[in-house]
């Protein structure tokens, strides 16, 4: 039995970002997680193998659109072997380098399935079954999430996949069916269809990506139409049904009519759940909610005074970067701070194409609540950089606060909008008004001055869109 300053149960990008922070003010840190090297299911099996595959769809998509330009090009040939190779030589190179920080900074890596016996006191279970004990002062929680389920579609079949299984490209399926028109449907979705795919994407809302702005998603949804099979909304996955053929499935309309169609795979991607069971948390003071989140205060305290949670674990949303800053706060308290996690603004973005990005209060959220808000927008069609790059299709957008004219909200959609969100996000961080962008010289021609642009459609006075003059 030995005793550690910190303990670690989690090693994705909350987890390591808490260890090695702690480490650097000194503290002794074990870091554990039940894989064999640290990242976390972002690394290993989520944010980043997704966006390698999404880089390859994107392409492939250029490639098919360079006629325009006068560039003619024979169809790609893919190789699947290749590219999975490529895809988890990706993968190891950053876990890799994770392995090797740890050394660097002292810190201990334990690959095994950590358990509460007390608030003090860990269980350990390696791959091989040993089991052993660990005493502990303080203790963060970063042990994520696991995609969530359906338990009327729960078919035990190698066919039907979740983000996962789907991430492994064992094979680009004739037919694919898309089991929600979130994020995580969405990316892997457009990975199939450019592969070869012929997709269906069946979501109970009237619309996807349920949360975004509707004049964000029509941008989106229209590309995506011209991608993807078929799109189907107001429609619920009443069953799945292993058959010779394949999957079949029970199609079920808002209207009561039902469909029955086969699919060679079927990706089921309804959310993620939180990784709070089995954890041993009934052996400690930490409570848990109903969903499952653990519940921690603004300095990401639990209610048991040793233990810290962050990440997935604790709530929406469930972003690799938001987990990251809540570790920052979490380490800043247990060495003595007085760090509190209240970001005015945590960026989303979809990496589809057109990607979709968005920060703060969105027009949506503002109309639900009856706040008053002003919106500018300038349209890409009128941006030199887009025309350029034969991309018309995206939007930037300002949500306004009419009276005191500081930015509350940005939404972006088009070519490298996760990139340009980092902006907008600094704005609203920092209080800056509509006029702080407008008057902000960005560089010319490129995508991050249709964020100006916008702001001074605010004003009444952009260049390269004509709107009446604000008086």
């Amino acid at each position: 039995m030995s005793a550690t300053h910190l303990t670690v149960i989690g090693g994705g990008p909350g987890g390591y970002a808490a260890a090695f922070l702690a480490a650097s003010h000194g503290l002794k840190v074990t870091l554990i997680d039940r894989m064999a090297t640290p990242g976390g299911v972002c690394l290993h099996r989520g944010c980043i193998p997704s966006k390698a595959l999404l880089h390859v769809a994107a392409l492939l998509g250029e490639t098919r659109e360079a006629e325009k330009m006068g560039l003619l090009f024979a169809e790609p040939r893919v190789n699947l072997d290749r590219m999975r190779d490529w895809k988890q030589g990706v993968v190891d190179k950053l876990t890799g380098g994770l392995a090797t920080q740890c050394q660097r900074r002292g810190v201990e890596f334990i690959q095994a399935e950590a358990r509460f016996v007390t608030s003090a006191r860990l269980e350990l279970t390696a791959p091989d079954g040993s089991v052993s004990q660990r005493d502990c002062e303080h203790v963060i929680l970063a042990s994520g999430s696991r995609p969530a389920s359906i338990p009327a579609l729960s078919l035990e079949s190698p066919k039907v996949w979740d983000s996962t299984a789907a991430l492994e490209l064992e094979s680009v399926p004739r037919r694919l069916l898309v089991i929600g028109g979130g994020y995580i449907g969405l990316e892997l979705g457009s990975v199939y269809a450019a592969l070869g795919s012929k997709v269906t994407v069946v979501e109970m809302t009237d619309g996807l990506l349920p949360g975004a702005d509707r004049d964000l998603v029509r941008v989106l949804s229209k590309r995506i139409k011209e991608s993807m099979h078929e799109l189907r909304f107001k429609t619920r996955v009443a069953g799945l049904k292993e058959t010779r053929a394949g999957i079949e499935a029970l199609l079920q309309a808002e209207d009561g009519t039902e469909e029955k169609l086969v699919f060679d795979r079927v990706l089921v991607s309804v959310g993620r759940k939180p990784n709070s069971q089995g954890l041993g948390l009934e052996h400690t003071g930490v409570t848990v909610n109903a969903r499952g989140f653990v519940e921690v205060d603004t300095q990401l305290r639990t209610a048991d005074a040793r233990i810290f949670a962050i990440g997935d674990l604790v709530g929406d949303p469930m972003l690799a970067h938001k987990a990251a800053h809540e570790a920052r706060v979490a380490v800043e308290v247990i060495c003595g701070g007085k760090a509190r996690f209240e970001p005015l603004a945590i960026p989303a973005v979809v990496f589809t194409d057109p990607e979709l990005a968005w920060v703060g209060l969105t027009e949506d959220q503002a109309a639900s609540t009856g706040q008053q808000v002003t919106v500018a927008r300038f349209p890409w069609g009128a941006s030199g950089r887009a025309l350029t790059l034969e991309r018309t299709d995206g939007l930037s957008k300002l949500i306004i606060d009419p009276t005191s004219e500081r930015v509350l909200g940005v939404g972006l959609v088009g070519v490298n909008a996760g990139e340009m969100i980092a902006e907008a996000t600094l704005a609203i961080e920092m209080g800056a008004t509509v006029r702080d962008i407008a008057e902000t010289i960005h560089a010319h021609p490129t995508l991050s001055e249709t964020t100006m642009e916008a702001a001074e459609v605010f004003f009444g006075h952009s260049a390269h869109y004509y709107t009446p003059r604000k008086s």
